[in-house]
Parts: structure tokens; sequence; C-alpha cells
């Protein structure tokens, strides 16, 4: 069944052995979700270019579980669970020794329970929401509601989590994005995770699983860290985290930007993680007998830990975008991502490129003009070149903005001149 709304984003709802496959069409941009398989997303396609990882032992390109594949509710240890791939949220902190660890992938009911879905318009917004059942073990049900507008490459996952129980419950929301992450065949490839620093005073990174090793994480520019793709099983957390990532593949980038809190987060304050593994011809006795058949990158934000009462919820929402592979990611913004090699030209003009996730203009403003300076013309998950006239550098302070999908604008750079005359310098 296909319903399209008045703002031209389609749905599609299509019968599978898992209940119904859900896609939300924005133009270029798609989203489909999976309720049966524990509410997750199964595909981000851009101008049909898919961006999640899925099992191609238990998934076909249709989505469909594969003959002999039997989907739903499952328990056991780590070498029993059903990893379909794609996105799905869980609870933090996780563990296996204690009621107030999620001892889990598998789980019967937040991973591979099924979800109710629902389909609201509100504001020219089109929104899916994917509802859990009630998990005795942890108290919690868990709410997506994915929210697309058209003509834009970027969409809104917006969490709740709510205490079901009769007893007062503490946990962190914990969204995982899986994603496919072959270490690139050259020296110095672009490809991995990129993470924006707080400059909080937290530490940078914190080791948190050694399956195989412990992933190299390497700083890519000031403020900003790269976990490259690399052969290794094993999580690093980042507690200094500015609440962006982005994942660079050879071809497509997609980003994630989220709110960071001073309060307390799990995995010793961890407010994103990244998880890396390869293929093993054996399973990981210390991991529950885990055993990876592919190269799988999952990028992971979380939210605060938080003491629930009985009835009260908890709120993490996470906007992706996403667009083309230009180079290492410099800034994510609420308009798109700045890109490729770093910004300043030789001769002291601006340069940089900035990919937006809506039609509209990129312009500089000066304290000093009367008018903006038009940078370029913006088209949704096109790369575009920015590049600031000499003459136009004797401004000290340069506001660049962007369109929003919703008709209004953001800053997406600040462009200060040095003093001494040396070129300017970007903060996003």
């Amino acid at each position: 069944m296909v319903t399209e709304t008045n703002d031209a984003v389609r749905v599609r709802r299509t019968p599978a052995a898992h209940g119904e496959l859900i896609t939300l069409d924005a133009g270029a941009l798609t989203v489909t979700a999976a309720p049966g398989l524990g509410g997750r997303l199964l595909s981000v396609t851009l101008d049909g270019a898919e961006f999640l990882y899925r099992n191609p032992r238990l998934l076909g390109d249709d989505l469909a579980p594969l003959p002999g594949v039997r989907p739903g509710p499952h328990d056991g240890s780590m070498a029993d669970w059903l990893n379909w791939g794609g996105d799905k949220t869980w609870p933090a902190p996780q563990g296996w020794d204690g009621p107030g660890r999620w001892a889990g992938p598998p789980d019967p009911v937040l991973d591979s329970g099924p979800y109710t879905a629902r389909v609201e318009q509100r504001n020219g917004t089109v929104a899916l929401v994917l509802t859990s059942g009630d998990d005795p073990r942890t108290g919690l049900r868990l709410e997506r509601r994915i929210a697309l507008r058209p003509r834009s490459t970027a969409f809104g996952l917006h969490l709740r989590m709510t205490n079901t129980s009769a007893t007062e419950r503490r946990w962190a929301l914990w969204n995982v994005t899986q994603i496919a992450g072959a270490p690139s065949a050259g020296p110095a490839g672009a490809e991995g995770v990129y993470l924006g620093r707080a400059g909080s005073g937290r530490p940078a990174t914190v080791p948190l699983v050694a399956g195989t090793g412990r992933p190299r994480v390497r700083e890519a520019a000031p403020g900003v860290l790269h976990v490259p793709h690399q052969d290794v099983v094993g999580k690093v957390g980042f507690p200094d985290s500015a609440g962006w990532l982005a994942h660079v593949g050879p071809e497509r980038t997609l980003t994630q930007r989220f709110t960071v809190q001073e309060v307390p987060y799990p995995d010793e304050g961890s407010r994103a993680e990244v998880w890396l593994e390869y293929p093993l011809a054996e399973g990981l006795p210390h991991l529950g007998g885990l055993r990876p058949l592919d190269h799988v990158v999952e990028c992971e934000a979380l939210g605060p830990l938080t003491t629930l009462a009985p009835g009260a919820s908890a709120l993490l929402e996470v906007e992706f975008g996403v667009g083309p592979s230009v180079g290492p990611v410099e800034a994510v913004t609420p308009a798109g991502y700045w890109a490729g090699p770093p910004p300043g030209g030789a001769d002291g003009r601006l340069e940089g490129i900035f990919v937006p996730y809506a039609a509209g203009r990129l312009e500089a403003r000066g304290p000093a003009w009367a008018q903006p300076l038009v940078l370029g013309a913006l088209e949704p998950g096109r790369a575009c070149r920015v590049r600031l006239p000499s003459d136009q550098n004797r401004s000290p302070v340069l506001e660049l903005t962007a369109a929003l999908a919703d008709g209004g604008t953001a800053r997406v750079a600040l462009v200060t001149a040095e003093e001494d005359g040396k070129r300017p310098t970007f903060n996003s």
C-alpha cells in the first residue's frame, strides 16, 4: 500500500515474513523500517545508494528473511544473536553481572520483539512511530520516532524510554547504527568515524571492550578524532564528545548530531562510542561466543543515565544527515557538514566543502555589511565548494548560514581572521 501525503513524503507499507516493511520516501532520501524485527531501520538510501549494513546471511536485497531464517523474539548468548544489521535502540549500560545492566543482545523484547507502528503528519513532517512491548527485565518501553521532511537529505530519530514497572529504574538510551566498514586499500584513507571534541576537560577516549584488541584512534584535526577502519574487534568510548559524529565510507557519508549534557553517562561517561568488528574463524569465549563474519562499524550515540520513577520517561534526539564522501569530516551542523581538505587556501582565501541537507543559499554576513554575500546555491546531498574572495576577509568575524528543511536558517560556521594577517579559520 502507498500513501502520498500533501507535502510529497510517500509512505509505503509492504507485507513481509516478519510483519511488514514501512518506507518513508522524501524524494532522494528513503528510510525503511521493520517493526517486527525490533523496530529497526533496515535501509537508508540516497538516490538508491545504501548507507546501512545488513546481514547478507539473514536478509535478501528485498529485506525479506532468506529461506530457512526464522525471525522472531529470541534470547540466549551472543552466539545465538540474529544480528539483522541496520539501526536500533537499546538500554545502557550493557552487562551480564546484575539487574542494573542490560544483558543483551539477544533480547526477546527490545532487540528482537515486535514493535507497533503508526504514521503521524504534523507541520509538514511525516513521522513513523515504532513502540516496543513492555520489557519485564529492564522495566522499559522504547519508542523510536523517525521523522522526514520532503526534499531533505536529513531525518530525525527521536527516542523515548518509559519506565512501565512499579519500581524506580536507572537507564540510558543507546542508539546503535551499523555500517559496512572494510579497511581502506590505500595507505592514508579517509574512511572511518570522525567525532568532534567538546574541550570539556573529560578524557578524549576510554577503552571499553577488547575482543581481539583496542581500536586505534588518532587526531584528524584540532578538536576532531578519527577511528579508521581496521581489523579489530573492540569498542572505544568518547566522554569528551561534542555531540556529533560522521561515518565516511568510500563513496558516502552519514552524520549524526545529538545533545550532550553535564550529567552522568554510562560506560565511564561516554557520550558516543564506536564498535568495530571483522571476520573471525572462531568465536570469542570472553564475549559470549560472538563470532563476527563481516567488517562492521557501529556508530553509537548515548543519552545520560536517568533515574526514572514509575511512569516517567527520558528522551534522546539524534539528527541524521547523508551525502557524498568528499574527505575527512571537520564539523557537523544542523544544516549540513564540512568536509574535504582543511579550510583556507594557500593565497589566504577561505576555502572549504559544505554538503547541505536542504536547498537554499550559503551566505556570509559581516558586522559592517549592508547585505549578505551569497557564497553558493545549495542542493540537498550535493557538495558545494566554498571560496570566499580574499578582499572579503578584512571583516574580523563572518557568520556563515545555510538553509534548513523547515524554511529557516542555521549558522554553519563562524569565520575569524587572525590579527597577524594569517588566513582565516573556521569555528563551527
